[in-house]
């Protein structure tokens, strides 16, 4: 897991890197454990939700499977993969009584290896999934489940870990790669270890075709609009937005405005993640 520099034999070239993939066994997917992916185009019910996306790569859905819920069966690790979906790699499980499965592939587990899921206490070993409750203080975990059963939804990106700082009544303290400290049940399910590729982060796309092969479509700033295009638009030469705050296309405000709805989840935040300041007009 590294990256990967070419020669400068293009400005393209010369400022972008790429994933070396040297840790991959197979190049090819399973198939019945993949499907097509419909494209939305970051819309929800045909109107724009999230803008710039559109286009990209055709891929198929790598079925990962986040709950890990066949128990005290002993799974090999047959492959490991790429998966165009998201950051991490994933690898494909032999389990014993013959079915196979996707996993989101931990740093260090390697072919041949030997993983199990149970909710008793077990060996503590890197890939093995077992309850809060009963695993060791201060261990690194990822792809974390923040209802009992419902399956891995946090710490699933290239290289995240969560801290697990302490376990104590009905919960557990987590701190997680956000700098986030938090509270779940102590019965959720967690994965040993720290999420696969951590040297995404250090990949430089280099250039813009590079981001239309990911879906991800040009970005326009506001000041350089029209006043109908954009609430910061218009004006003669280069002046500032001309409000004391940034606004979204539609005029609410934008950078640094708390989005987060009250949740019944909120109460069992203990500390919030650090966030840049920004200062108004800059």
């Amino acid at each position: 897991m590294a990256v990967k520099r070419y020669k400068p034999t293009t400005p393209g070239r010369r400022l972008s890197s790429v994933d070396a993939f040297e840790d991959l066994t197979s190049k090819k997917p399973l198939k019945k454990l993949t499907k097509t992916r419909k494209k939305f185009a970051g819309r929800t019910k045909g109107k724009i939700t999230v803008r710039h996306r559109g286009g990209g790569a055709k891929q198929r859905i790598r079925l990962v499977d986040f709950k890990r819920n066949k128990f005290d069966i002993p799974a090999k690790v047959a492959t490991v993969e790429y998966d165009p979906n998201r950051g991490a790699r994933i690898v494909l499980l032999h389990y014993a009584d013959g079915e196979k499965r996707y996993m989101l592939a931990p740093i260090g587990l390697k072919v041949g290896d030997t993983v199990l899921s149970s909710k008793a206490k077990g060996e503590i070993q890197t890939g093995n999934r077992f309850e809060l409750q009963n695993i060791p203080i201060g261990m690194q975990v990822y792809n974390i489940e923040l209802n009992p059963g419902r399956g891995g939804q946090i710490v699933r990106g290239a290289g995240t870990a969560a801290q697990l700082m302490a376990v104590e009544g009905p919960y557990a303290t987590l701190r997680l790669p956000s700098g986030e400290v938090r509270m779940v049940p102590r019965t959720c399910m967690a994965t040993i270890g720290q999420t696969s590729n951590p040297d995404r982060r250090l990949i430089r796309w280099g250039k813009a075709g590079r981001m239309r092969h990911r879906g991800i479509r040009p970005t326009v700033r506001g000041k350089a609009m029209n006043p109908v295009d954009h609430p910061h638009g218009g004006g003669e030469g280069s002046n500032p937005i001309g409000m004391k705050r940034p606004k979204t296309p539609t005029g609410k405000p934008a950078l640094g405005v708390k989005t987060r709805r009250k949740r019944a989840s909120g109460k069992l935040i203990i500390k919030r993640r650090k966030k840049g300041r920004f200062v108004g007009g800059k």
